[in-house]
């Protein structure tokens, strides 16, 4: 994959209800709720900006209407009740496949997380053609973190060259290898074939599974994670390649998360 920022795209998908932040998300989707007076999406947009990044697309669902920003390309998830993130992320197919098209590279990411502009250059400096963002330091972000415990993470385990073995909550790395662990902070970055390998291993499982199938970790296929899909690969081996960072990011996805995030925007 060629180092060069022109040929990245990125695309966010913004289109949960996020019911446990009511009644902040009321008249809001989550993404649109502000930090230091910016919609917590606006500085994702800004810092992808930063780093080149001028084509970015959004999957809308909820209070999609809120999503105002005109230099965004919209798909719209009209079955955002029913689905999760992997399926959401499908409504923005013909992003991801004009950019394996002409031979771009996509970064996705969810739109309930803010990352310094250097998380997204040291991504695009990846070479694998599935590249994952994890946090290596994950645990001193749940520190007095009470409504979003660490159950909650989605750890993802890696050799040190940096090669995925197992991903998800509650998922535990192989006996036979030693890993590392971090925390998959919701960033990651397709290669063209990259891309192609998704959509492909994507395809395969919808024409074998109903919508209300368990996959990996989900209890439904429809409401399955981007952790699922990945680890799914992983057993089918398909080579994932985690790049490691040490902080630099954090979640939303509580009011306490937003009461308490002053401090980051600092740095």
């Amino acid at each position: 994959m060629e180092d060069n920022m022109k040929d990245t795209i990125a695309i966010i998908i913004a289109a949960g209800a996020s019911t446990r932040l009511r009644p902040l998300t009321n008249d809001l989707p989550k993404c649109m709720l502000e930090i230091n007076q910016k919609p917590l999406i606006k500085h994702c947009i800004d810092n992808f900006n930063s780093n080149g990044i001028d084509r970015i697309s959004v999957v809308t669902g909820y209070k999609a209407e809120k999503i105002n920003f005109d230099d965004l390309d919209r798909y719209h998830n009209d079955q955002y009740l029913n689905n999760n993130v992997l399926h959401s992320l499908l409504y923005a197919r013909p992003a991801l496949e004009q950019a394996q098209k002409e031979k771009q590279s996509v970064i996705v990411s969810y739109s309930d997380i803010w990352f310094h502009p250097d998380v997204v250059k040291r991504l695009m400096e990846s070479n694998g053609d599935i590249n994952l963002m994890v946090d290596t330091d994950w645990q001193s972000a749940y520190e007095g973190r009470t409504d979003h415990p660490l159950s909650e993470a989605e750890l993802a385990f890696f050799t040190s060259p940096g090669i995925l073995k197992a991903i998800g909550k509650n998922s535990r790395p192989p006996m036979e290898d030693k890993c590392i662990t971090g925390e998959f902070i919701g960033l990651f970055m397709l290669s063209p074939a990259g891309i192609e390998k998704f959509l492909n291993v994507f395809d395969m499982i919808n024409k074998s599974l109903s919508a209300k199938s368990p996959f990996e970790n989900a209890a439904e296929w429809q409401k399955s994670y981007i952790t699922d899909i990945m680890q799914y690969m992983v057993s089918n081996r398909v080579l994932i390649d985690c790049v490691s960072i040490k902080g630099g990011w954090k979640e939303f996805d509580t009011e306490q998360d937003f009461n308490g995030g002053l401090p980051l925007w600092k740095n």
